[in-house]
């Protein structure tokens, strides 16, 4: 027997057991939450209940910093140099037909 089935065994057979001695199981409404509010201990656990997204504060001058930030940064990159390795390149015949590669320098 597996691990798996063998804890899902041990568990139904101590619900049995704690059902026979009169134990009870409650129900709880979804969306209920098991954050404690009076414990911050336990308020890092997140709530079952969506909660309404964050407002957000527009920064318009410090996107358009960054915004500046980056065009100058593009700008002020190097150009790139052309490749100086040679580059192969496929000759045709008269007829439209792939005759050979001739390696050209640029």
């Amino acid at each position: 027997m597996d691990h798996k089935r063998y804890q899902s065994k041990r568990i139904r057979q101590q619900m049995d057991e704690y059902l026979a001695r009169g134990g009870r199981v409650r129900t709880v409404p979804p969306g209920t939450s098991g954050a404690d509010e009076a414990n911050p201990r336990r308020a890092h656990q997140q709530s079952f209940t969506p909660k309404p997204p964050a407002t957000r504060t527009p920064l318009p001058e410090v996107v358009a910093a960054i915004e500046a930030r980056k065009r100058h940064r593009k700008q002020a990159a190097a150009p790139k140099r052309a490749s100086r390795q040679p580059k192969r390149r496929l000759v045709y015949d008269d007829f439209g037909e792939p005759l050979r590669w001739e390696w050209v320098d640029n």
